[in-house]
C-alpha cells in the first residue's frame, strides 16, 4: 500500500540542444548529449520520451510526393476527401482500412494497429529545401524503441525506459494528445485488476494506458509547432519492471465498437 507520508513526484524536463536530425543519426547519441548539456546523468527507472518525427528522420522516412503515381483507388478516394491523390496514394499503402472518409477528413486503420487520421504522414517541420516531402511514421517504432534502449546502454551502462510518441486525435474529443506508437523497457499497460482500492475492494476491470499517459505528459513539453525539443526525460516514477510494447496498446479489431472499416485496396489485394 501507498505511503502517504512520502512526496509522490514526477519531474519532467525537456532536453536542450537536439539537433535537427539527419538521415542515418545515430538517436542514442544525441540523447546523450542533450542529456550532457542539461546537466543530467541516466538513472534507474528514467523514461525518455521521444517524438516519433526524430525517429523518422533518422530513419529515411522521407517520401517526395512529385514521385508517387496514385492509384485509381486513391483518386476515387481524394475526389471525396478533398485531398492530393497523391498523398492519398501513401495514406492507402501505409493503412489496412479505412474507418471515416469525408471533406478534409480521411481516418485510417494503419498497419501498426493503431487508428488515426492520415496514416500519420505529416508536412510539418519536415525540413527538406526543396521538392514536396512528406515524412512516414517509422516502420516499426516498438523496434526502434528496443534499438536505441540498446545503444544507451551501450554507450553509459543504463537501460532508460523508452517511448516514442505521436499526436492523435481521439473520438468524441476535440484536440490532439499524444500517444505511444513504440515502447521498451517498460510496461504499455498497467493491469491494476486484483488490486485494492482505498476502502480494501478489489479492482475488477482498471487497466491503465501506462505509454500513453506518458505520451500524453511529454506533449506538454514537447509541443506541436517550432518548439524544437523532441526529447523529454521522465523521473520519479516506479513501474514493473516488464518490457512492453506500444502493439499491446491497440484494441483488437472484434472489441473495437467505432472503427466500423473498410479494407483498403492495398490490403484487399
Amino acid at each position: 500500500m501507498h505511503d502517504k507520508s512520502q512526496l509522490t513526484q514526477l519531474t519532467l524536463t525537456a532536453l536542450p540542444d537536439i539537433p535537427f536530425v539527419q538521415p542515418g543519426d545515430e538517436i542514442a547519441r544525441l540523447i546523450i548529449a542533450g542529456l550532457e548539456s542539461a546537466g543530467l546523468t541516466l538513472q534507474t527507472n528514467d523514461i525518455l520520451i521521444i517524438t516519433s518525427k526524430l525517429i523518422s528522420k533518422a530513419e529515411r522516412r522521407y517520401v517526395d510526393l512529385s514521385t508517387v503515381t496514385p492509384s485509381e483507388r486513391a483518386r476515387a478516394v481524394a475526389e471525396i476527401v478533398y485531398k492530393d491523390p497523391r498523398l492519398v496514394e501513401l495514406i492507402l499503402r501505409e493503412s489496412t482500412a479505412i474507418s471515416r472518409m469525408r471533406r478534409n477528413v480521411l481516418i485510417v486503420r494503419h498497419r501498426l494497429g493503431f487508428t488515426l487520421a492520415n496514416a500519420g504522414i505529416d508536412h510539418s517541420n519536415v525540413g527538406m529545401k526543396s521538392g514536396e516531402w512528406v515524412l512516414l511514421l517509422p516502420e516499426d517504432p516498438d523496434r526502434s524503441a528496443c534499438q536505441i534502449r540498446a545503444d544507451i546502454n551501450r554507450l553509459v551502462g543504463v537501460s532508460p525506459g523508452i517511448v516514442i510518441t505521436d499526436s492523435h486525435g481521439r473520438p468524441f474529443r476535440l484536440g490532439t494528445v499524444g500517444f505511444a506508437i513504440g515502447v521498451a523497457g517498460l510496461p504499455a499497460l498497467r493491469d491494476w485488476r486484483g488490486q485494492p482500492d482505498l476502502f480494501g475492494n478489489r479492482l475488477e476491470v482498471t487497466v491503465t494506458g501506462f505509454g500513453d499517459e506518458l505520451a500524453a505528459a511529454a506533449g506538454l513539453l514537447s509541443g506541436q509547432a517550432d518548439e524544437g525539443l523532441p526529447v523529454v526525460l521522465a523521473r520519479g516514477l516506479t513501474f514493473p519492471a516488464q518490457d512492453g510494447q506500444a502493439a499491446d496498446l491497440v484494441r483488437p479489431i472484434e472489441l473495437d465498437l467505432f472503427g466500423d472499416f473498410h479494407k483498403t485496396e492495398h490490403e484487399s489485394s
